[in-house]
This record gives structure tokens, C-alpha cells and sequence, in this order.
């Protein structure tokens, strides 16, 4: 969930407990006449004064935005917002109905859709537009889309400024910096071959980095082939460039996630394709695991739509966005009870979490580390699971969880943001804190204080969420954290403020964290702030 909306509120127009979308009452309700005069000053008694001219409702709805749950309270408590408006381009549609469709257009991945595309997506979730709105601002909620961000990766680092320009800096010995050399870099510095081109959003790998456009293209560059130096499969070239991936050139993508053995993309419909990690027994999919083609999930997401994924090592996670709710999807390795469905086996399709039913939660985002996951629900509550090393989870213990479980240390915080690393976890919570537990190598939790520094215990573990103290101080409001999510590099940390600046701490001996160290520092104890302005 993109934390710098946590203080936006919406008009509510009801006090009604929220239900899902599919099953507020939509049958016809009796009506009977009111002596309530018309707003042009009719001496005859009328209806609703605005039924009259409901275009001026229709401009009300969409102006102020509504949430699709109101509008949809609204056409189960009012015949005159559920019976056909005759307005085009649809004559039968309901007044909700076109309010939500209106606010679909506004949006950015929604507009150059044909059609046909849309009357796709609107069947493929669920048959009404007030569903399409749901799933489209559920994406803008869990991910920051189209703004400003920072991505930690293992050994460099990228950032997208809210223009849609890309800095990358760090290591580089594949070309994954894709500045057209092989040569270390600390300083960020935009990629000049992408001049012209809105990147919206970033994923890094170890050795590797993929870009997204605006217009839903896909740039790889670094290595050419998955899987780490101990398994002996590298990449026999390097590519120091952005390129275009011409496998994806029939998919729009809005978001990419890279594990450590494959990638995952998600389209603009909500459809998950991984590659690279084909082999049946993992990824659900029946192909050999040299497979470098995309290939759509099989299983339960085949029709259901997704707003957002995250890889782990060897994992995936997907939120899923149905008329009854939201839902989390995983597949994959099970080791450490990663999946969250209460085994450690392994999934060859993605599988529903049914824990969340259980805890009576709404999923908002979802988070994938190395070997541990985590999601923050609609009321803010945050859970955890999986290897539980160093106290990653946050309920006190080194314990393993194989499913869900609420950090109850948490229980008096409304969390908004949600990021996980290889063994560490930060929490933004509605009021602008951020928390982090689980492993202190490397300083990549912010918790090294001056009084840390005297007592010895600059890199210990923390067990139970705590507030990270060194960004607090900074008087600014953290938007997103993003942590290097790997288990052969050490670890950094970026947090973005809603003004647009960056901070960094942790490791920094590739030049990953922006700013430069002196001879023989290798890393940054307190958060520094990184020279450029993603604003």
C-alpha cells in the first residue's frame, strides 16, 4: 500500500458495516411518492430533487471520487442510482455504474485500452465496472505505480523519479548499471539511453535489472541467464544496455518482480507470467526448466485477476482481487513454511492462503523475502510467516511459522507499508513511524544509534518491532522502504519521504547506496541522504 495515502479519506455516504462488492443487495425495493419539492422551485410535489438532472449527480459521483464499496451501498439503498441512466456510451448502465467508469478512465493504465480490451477486463473481474475501479485502485494502493520509488537490490540499487527517469549505481560487473560498461558506479546517474522513455516502475535482481514504461514495454539488462555462481549457470554475455524483451512485446506490464531463479510479470488484465523457472514442480508451469519464454500461471489465477506480486528466493506470492475480496496466491518452494498454508511442501500451482479467512482478514499488500513473507490488511494489522531466523517475523522468537500469524507487538499500530529482505522486515506504520525487526548485520535496520554505538550492539538482531529511531529524527514522512532481498549480499536500505528525498543506510561497498564512504568504511551506520531529488 503506497504509505503517502494513508491520510487521504474518501466521502462516505453510510455508516453500513463494508461487505463485498458482489453481495450487496441489488433487487428492486419498493418505492412510494415523497412530498418533497423539486430543486427549480416546482410547486409540484417531486422525487429525489436531483432526479431531475442526473447528470449533475453523475459529475457529484465522479468528482469526488468515491470508493467503489460506496458506490455500490449507494445503487442497494436507492433505486434511482441502480435503474439505467440513459447515458452514453452505455444506456443501461447505472448511475454508480458510470461514475465508476468514468473514474476508470482517469486512470493511467485504463486509457489506452480499446474497447474490446475493456469490456475483457471488466468480464475477467467480475462483470461490473464498479469491480474494474476496485482492482485498478487496489493496484495504485499496493505498489507506488507511476511515482517516485527506490529499489534496494543485491550488490546496486535503482530509483525512479517521479518523471519517470531511472538512476541506477552500484556494482556493475554484469552491466546491470545499463550504462554501457562493465565499471562500478556510486553516484546515480540516469540511464541516458532511455532519454525520452517513462520508466514507472523497477525490479533488481542480483546481477541483473528490469525497467517498465509507461506504455507497458519491458527493458532487461545485466545478465542473460538465471541462477547463482554455485549452481554453475551464468550467463555466457553480459548486456550493458537496456534492452527491449521481445517475448513480452504482446503483454502490457505494470509491475515485474525477479527471484532468484526466475522472473514474474503481471499485465495490465491481472495475468501473472514467470519464466526461466518452467519446470512444472515449481512455477506451474510443463515446460523444461531452460525455458526462457513467458508463460502464463495455470491453476486458479488462470481468471483470476492480480494487482500485485513479489518473489522471494524461490517463491512467489500473488494478491489476488475478487468480487468477494482480496486474496493471496502462493507457489513455489514450501521450505520453512513460506506458502502459508500451514505444511512446508512444495506448490506446483498457485494455491490460496485460507488463513486470512481464518483471522478474518482483508490482504492489502503482500511482501516476499528471501525465506520469510509478510502482508498488511486493510485495517492495518501486519502478519508474518515463514523461517522465523533472527526474529524476522517480529513475535519475539527465532520460531518458524507455516502460516499466518499477526504480530501482536504491532496491535496498537495502524500499518500502511510493508517491506521484507533476506531475514529483515519494516513496517510504516499511519502516523508516519517505521519499525524494523529480524537481523542487524550490515546496519541495515536503522536502529544504530549513538547510544548503540556505545554499548557494543551496532549489528544485533531485534526481535520484536521497533521504531526506527534514526529516521524518525529526520522529521520527515517515509513513503516506502525498500530492503536487498538476498542471501549472498549484505544487506542495504533506502526510505523514500513523501517530499521526494531519498536516505540510505547499510552496506555500501559496491557504491549501492548512493553516497560515498570513505577509504575502508564499507558501510553506513545512520541514514544518509542520497543527491537527487525523485520528487
Amino acid at each position: 500500500m503506497d504509505a503517502s495515502m494513508s491520510g487521504t479519506s474518501s466521502v462516505q455516504y453510510h455508516n453500513i458495516a463494508e461487505q463485498p462488492i458482489a453481495t450487496i443487495v441489488t433487487s428492486p425495493v419498493s418505492t412510494f411518492q415523497r412530498q418533497v419539492r423539486h430543486c427549480f422551485g416546482n410547486a409540484t410535489p417531486g422525487e429525489f430533487p436531483l432526479s431531475a438532472n442526473p447528470s449533475i449527480v453523475l459529475h457529484v459521483l465522479t468528482g469526488c471520487n468515491l470508493d467503489p464499496q460506496d458506490l455500490a451501498t449507494l445503487e442497494a439503498t436507492c433505486s434511482f442510482f441502480r435503474q439505467p441512466a440513459n447515458f452514453a456510451p452505455d444506456n443501461e448502465l447505472s448511475l454508480a455504474e458510470l461514475a465508476a467508469l468514468d473514474m476508470c478512465r482517469k486512470r493511467a493504465i485504463f486509457k489506452p485500452m480499446t474497447q474490446e480490451q475493456c469490456e475483457d477486463l471488466k468480464q475477467r473481474c467480475g462483470g461490473s465496472w464498479k469491480l474494474v475501479l476496485r482492482f485498478l485502485l487496489a493496484g495504485e494502493a499496493c505498489s507506488r505505480r507511476e511515482k517516485s520509488h527506490a529499489v534496494a537490490g543485491p550488490g546496486h540499487s535503482v530509483a525512479v523519479s517521479s518523471k519517470g527517469v531511472a538512476y541506477s549505481f552500484g556494482s556493475n560487473s554484469s552491466g546491470q548499471l545499463g550504462n554501457g560498461t562493465t565499471e562500478e558506479e556510486w553516484r546515480p546517474i540516469p540511464i541516458r539511453s532511455l532519454q525520452g522513455i517513462r520508466i514507472i516502475q523497477a525490479a533488481v535482481g542480483a546481477g541483473r535489472t528490469m525497467l517498465i514504461s509507461d506504455t507497458g514495454k519491458v527493458f532487461a539488462f545485466g545478465k542473460d541467464s538465471f541462477g547463482e555462481a554455485e549452481y554453475g549457470v551464468q550467463g555466457n554475455k553480459v548486456v550493458t544496455t537496456p534492452q527491449l524483451v521481445e517475448s513480452l512485446k504482446d503483454v502490457f506490464v505494470v509491475q515485474a518482480a525477479i527471484g532468484n531463479f526466475f522472473t514474474a510479470v503481471l499485465s495490465r488484465e491481472g495475468k501473472v507470467y514467470t519464466f526461466s523457472w518452467g519446470n512444472e514442480t515449481k512455477l506451474g508451469h510443463q515446460t523444461e526448466q531452460a525455458d526462457m519464454e513467458p508463460r502464463a500461471l495455470l491453476g486458479a489465477l488462470e481468471n483470476i485477476p492480480v494487482v500485485q506480486i513479489a518473489a522471494g528466493y524461490c517463491y512467489l506470492l500473488a494478491l489476488a482481487c475478487q468480487p468477494s475480496g482480496m486474496s493471496v496466491y502462493s507457489v513455489g518452494c514450501g521450505l520453512g513454511g513460506k506458502l502459508g498454508h500451514g505444511t512446508r511442501t512444495d506448490e506446483k500451482v498457485p494455491r490460496l492462503i485460507e488463513q486470512f479467512q481464518t483471522l478474518n482478514l482483508q490482504p492489502a499488500v503482500v511482501a516476499a523475502g528471501a525465506w520469510h513473507a509478510a502482508v498488511v490488511g486493510k485495517d492495518g494489522r501486519v502478519c508474518t510467516w515463514g523461517w522465523g531466523r533472527y526474529g524476522c517475523l517480529g513475535h519475539g522468537n527465532e520460531d518458524c511459522e507455516s502460516a499466518p500469524k499477526v504480530v501482536e507487538a504491532l496491535s496498537n499500530v495502524k500499518a500502511v507499508y510493508i517491506a521484507t529482505g533476506d531475514y529483515t522486515t519494516f513496517v510504516v506504520s499511519d502516523d508516519g513511524n517505521v519499525y524494523s525487526f529480524g537481523c542487524g548485520e550490515s546496519s541495515s535496520l536503522g536502529h544504530n544509534t549513538a547510544a548503540a554505538e556505545a554499548q557494543g550492539n551496532r549489528h544485533s538482531n531485534v526481535l520484536f518491532p521497533e521504531v526506527v529511531m534514526s529516521l524518525k529524527q529526520l522529521n520527515e514522512r517515509v513513503v516506502q522502504i525498500s530492503l536487498t532481498n538476498s542471501i549472498y549480499w549484505n544487506a542495504h536500505t533506502f526510505a523514500l519521504t513523501e517530499s521526494g528525498k531519498l536516505y540510505a543506510f547499510g552496506a555500501g561497498d559496491k557504491g549501492q547506496l548512493g553516497v560515498e564512504l570513505s577509504a575502508n568504511q564499507t558501510e553506513r551506520a545512520i541514514p544518509e541522504r542520497v543527491d537527487i531529488d525523485l520528487g
